[in-house]
């Protein structure tokens, strides 16, 4: 009886059984964290001095204060970035589907090509790499 019960839990693809393995990794995920967190706190060092709460950056002193404004070109070539960045990652599945997309991928990747470098050439007209303050 209980050979057959395990033989359709295992059969049925929609059954939670499949699920099993996700959830005790995930448990033991947390469970770990948990306790290295709990180790390092109760073993680690608690000495609060004025060096150990100061800010420190790359090994530089700080210097004024940090609310100064900024330049708004750092910002936006970041924002570029991530977004042509982004737009490249969609490469990646039709490099690797390319053969059975056929023509009709072809032609889609390059109406995608297409709009990327309309958005390229039109921020480097409206010169948002230029750098001159």
């Amino acid at each position: 009886m209980h050979i057959y019960l395990l033989q359709a839990v295992t059969q049925n693809p929609d059954s939670s059984y499949w699920y099993l393995p996700v959830g005790l990794q995930l448990l033991f995920a947390i469970a770990f964290v948990g306790l290295m967190m709990g180790v390092t706190h109760l073993l680690g060092p608690s000495r609060k001095t004025a060096d150990k709460l100061s800010n420190f950056e790359s090994g530089i002193e700080s210097v004024g204060n940090a609310r100064q404004p900024m330049a708004v070109k750092y910002f936006l070539v970041a924002i570029l970035f991530v977004l042509f960045d982004v737009e490249v990652i969609f490469f990646y599945p039709y490099a690797v589907n390319f053969k059975s997309l056929g023509w009709e991928g072809f032609l889609a990747v390059m109406m995608f090509v297409g709009f990327f470098l309309c958005g390229f050439i039109y921020i480097i007209k409206k010169g948002a790499l230029k750098w001159e303050d």
